[in-house]
């Protein structure tokens, strides 16, 4: 309830008053949200007795509870301007912000946005410039580091050859994009490494790394695809501040995969970088009279056709197929069968699998076993004995071991 008011000035809403000219209550929104004008909330206190929000020495009377109430609207309305103000500009800051994320044309000049001329782009929030999507907001995380440039999604030969590379230069870390199937329209697929596996892999390569684990960063994708190989490259210098770069001879980056190794090279060495570039590791399978690399398109072909030891062959190591038990897991000691919706990566084509093991809650000990991938589930019995006693959460299963 509004304070109580004089009676020293006529009401005006006496018939005698000039109503037009005795109080007006208006709000204007600022011309530009960027001069921080906000809300403006003026009022025209001749006949009120109020002057800027606040209450004068002598207040108008109001004998009727109507009277009060619109008394104390036009205090709300004058006390408003500062608060709506300083909201209105942080909303803005907010929205602007997000949809910076979802734009499709991402620009590293801030001063070129497309943010009103008025906004202070200060305040926008810092962390939606942020290369690596799983490192803290200094992103120093590969600072000093040699990065090895890659989509990395089978951690095959090849990628462990980068690795390796990187190792010798300094110290090693992965950097991958995630987001690009979003972006560009690819169907969703299962990965080839199951997400919590992919550790397990990267550690098998410390020997080969000079008993250092390569650790392996993200970028966010819609972040970087607009920018030129050269813009790439001096992110890469200035905001992540690493030491180097490995790729292979084959690596494209940069807007519509304009830049080539050899761009890579120049545009390091004109930002003080190392530039590593390596030949690409060879299928033995391909043919005599043009040998094809080893990628991840080669890998899931393989897999689709059951080949487990190309499959082997071409990630130097036995494909491991990830499922997460289910609370209904039937296992009788001597049998495993899980629903094949339970995998958590890309498993190789129906059949029969003979000489596979099998590694439970990821312990140490392995199970030789034969697995069947059926129509709906997959069945895993162990060739000595039964499973280890126990409750089962997640089953790796190796194939062409």
């Amino acid at each position: 309830m509004a304070p109580p008011l004089s009676k020293s000035a006529p009401s005006p809403f006496s018939p005698n008053s000039v109503s037009t000219a005795t109080a007006v209550a208006s709000m204007k929104l600022g011309s530009s949200i960027g001069m921080r004008k906000g809300f403006r909330c003026e009022v025209s206190a001749a006949k009120w007795g109020f002057s800027g929000g606040q209450h004068s020495t002598e207040r108008a009377f109001f004998p009727s509870p109507e009277r009060y109430l619109l008394g104390s609207i036009v205090q709300r309305l004058c006390s408003c301007r500062e608060v709506m103000a300083r909201d209105c500009l942080h909303y803005r800051a907010h929205c602007l912000s997000q949809s910076s994320l979802r734009s499709m044309h991402f620009s590293t000049d801030l001063s070129k946005s497309s943010a009103p001329s008025g906004l202070d782009i200060n305040e926008m929030e810092s962390g939606n410039d942020k290369l690596l999507v799983d490192c803290g907001p200094d992103q120093e995380c590969v600072t000093g580091g040699i990065v090895a440039l890659g989509k990395f999604d089978a951690l095959h030969r090849g990628h462990r050859q980068l690795a390796i590379q990187a190792s010798k230069a300094g110290s090693p870390f992965l950097l991958s994009f995630v987001g690009m199937a979003e972006i560009l329209g690819w169907k969703d697929r299962a990965p080839i490494v199951a997400k919590c596996d992919r550790k397990r892999v990267l550690s098998s390569w410390a020997p080969l790394c000079g008993d250092v684990v390569p650790l392996e960063f993200h970028v966010e994708f819609s972040k970087v695809r607009h920018l030129s190989p050269r813009q790439f490259v001096e992110r890469l210098s200035k905001d992540l501040r690493i030491s180097g770069v490995v790729a292979g001879e084959n690596y494209r980056f940069g807007y519509r995969a304009s830049g080539d190794a050899a761009e890579l090279v120049r545009l390091c060495d004109e930002f003080g970088l190392e530039a590593h570039i390596l030949s690409s590791v060879l299928d033995s399978k391909s043919s005599a009279t043009a040998m094809e690399p080893v990628s991840s398109t080669r890998v899931r072909q393989a897999l689709a056709a059951g080949d487990v030891k190309y499959v082997a062959e071409l990630l130097g190591r036995a494909h491991r197929l990830v499922l997460r038990a289910p609370e209904d897991l039937a296992a009788d000691g001597y049998k495993l069968s899980i629903p094949r919706s339970c995998a958590l990566n890309q498993e190789p084509k129906q059949g029969l699998y003979q000489g596979c093991s099998v590694v439970l809650n990821g312990a140490a000990a392995v199970v030789p076993c034969h697995v069947i991938i059926g129509e709906s589930h997959v069945h895993v019995e162990p060739l000595q004995g039964p499973f280890p006693r126990g409750e089962v959460h997640l089953i790796g299963i190796d194939f062409g071991c």
